[in-house]
């Protein structure tokens, strides 16, 4: 039986949070278009992520600041369409949620009601309490991240390692039971030590999603063009290439190049 048979009833925070408690592991990739996502949706995943980071592999940006609301909106549309199994997540771009509590969930309202996600995340732990209450409180289901949060990067200073001082580890985990009081359905952890992951997942109720974060948390989430190898010159200790289609796309498009010019595409059998 194929995993795609198996995982053919739509998954929902609830069927995720379930998985902890029985004990499944939770697979969660990025997707950013219809093409792409049908074809991860039917391979069986139980979270598609609309990421900001469609501002790095979409948009071809520094950093996941530039991208807009209408733009994470427009990307999770097409995903939607694709997406009829697995549980679908937009990222709330920066500016989106922190100007205010009220703006907060205006905002997760139009993403669900324009894009037809099923939730969002936001990146934060006890500074954005009262938009994660509020938006909980609205009906609006809510994923959070913690440790290495890529909005952050400026005052961060780059993508390093985060919580390995024991002061930033103590605030992680207290932040991590902040949003699961606060109504999280689930929490990413990002780049984080292997053993504060472990223990975040051991002491919280709801999901721990790991990327960079080791085997000990309920699941494991990547972008699909890096786990793919279509992304080139980023290759972190935490990614897996589970393929490496860069080379196999540019050889496709090389041969397509040669054909079209020597003549020999189209050939008689692919003309009308």
């Amino acid at each position: 039986m194929s995993v795609h048979i198996q995982n053919s009833v739509r998954q929902t925070t609830q069927t995720i949070q379930k998985k902890k408690l029985n004990g499944e592991k939770i697979a969660m990739l990025t997707s950013y278009d219809f093409t792409l996502a049908k074809l991860v949706d039917e391979a069986g995943v139980d979270i598609i992520l609309v990421g900001d980071s469609a501002s790095n592999v979409v948009c071809g940006n520094d950093t996941t600041l530039p991208i807009t609301l209408d733009e994470m909106i427009f990307l999770a549309k097409g995903v939607r369409r694709a997406a009829q199994h697995a549980l679908l997540i937009c990222d709330m771009p920066f500016g989106s949620y922190q100007v205010s509590e009220e703006e907060a969930v205006r905002n997760a309202m139009k993403i669900l009601q324009l894009s037809g996600a099923d939730a969002v995340k936001l990146e934060g732990g006890e500074e954005i309490l009262p938009a994660v209450r509020h938006m909980v409180n609205a009906g609006v289901p809510v994923m959070g991240h913690l440790g290495l949060t890529p909005q952050s990067v400026n005052q961060f200073g780059g993508y390093g390692l985060r919580a390995q001082a024991e002061a930033e580890a103590k605030k992680l985990l207290y932040d991590a039971h902040l949003l699961e009081d606060a109504g999280c359905f689930s929490l990413t952890l990002e780049k984080i030590p292997a053993a504060l992951a472990k223990q975040v997942t051991d002491e919280l109720h709801i999901p721990v999603i790991g990327i960079g974060a080791g085997n000990g948390t309920d699941g494991q989430v990547l972008v699909l063009h890096d786990m793919l190898g279509l992304t080139q010159g980023f290759k972190p200790k935490f990614l897996r290439h589970f393929a490496e289609l860069a080379d196999d796309v540019k050889s496709a498009v090389s041969d397509y190049v040669q054909a079209v010019k020597d003549g020999s595409f189209p050939n008689e059998s692919e003309q009308y």
